[in-house]
């Protein structure tokens, strides 16, 4: 269980690197900017929507009904539409960066927050997909 965390964190940190290499934004700055500047506040609520859209793609996956008595597809549609947010969200934050890690614009926030939202799209998608197959009959077609 300790390895597959540490391999999904690798493989997480590795795609958030991906990101910042594609958008040319990987290189640390010069001089170091300390504290919370207001795209670095944009980027973590940003991160903070694409691991909520991440963790309620996974319970819709695998979870038949919610606490409430939903089915699932309030979970999975909830999961797709918090994850596009976090996609363009994130790519608008290293669209308008203009330095790399440690300048205050947000970079790695917006980096993890594009990543973590393909992966909450993903999960709302094959979670709504999986609804949908299992919500037909067996000899119904549409």
């Amino acid at each position: 269980m300790i390895l597959a965390a540490l391999a999904a964190a690798a493989m997480f940190a590795g795609l958030v690197h991906a990101v910042l290499v594609v958008a040319h934004v990987s290189e640390p700055a010069t001089t170091t900017v300390y504290g919370l500047t207001p795209r670095r506040l944009w980027a973590t609520a940003v991160v903070a929507l694409g691991l909520a859209g991440v963790v309620i793609g996974s319970l819709a996956l695998v979870r038949a009904a919610g606490r409430l008595g939903t089915s699932g597809r309030l979970g999975a549609i909830v999961a797709l539409v918090a994850g596009l947010i976090a996609v363009v969200n994130g790519g608008l934050n290293l669209a308008i960066a203009n330095g790399g890690p440690g300048t205050g614009n947000g970079v790695v926030g917006g980096a993890a927050a594009f990543v973590l939202g393909i992966i909450a799209v993903a999960l709302g998608g094959l979670a709504l997909t999986r609804r949908r197959r299992t919500a037909l009959e067996p000899g119904q077609m549409t």
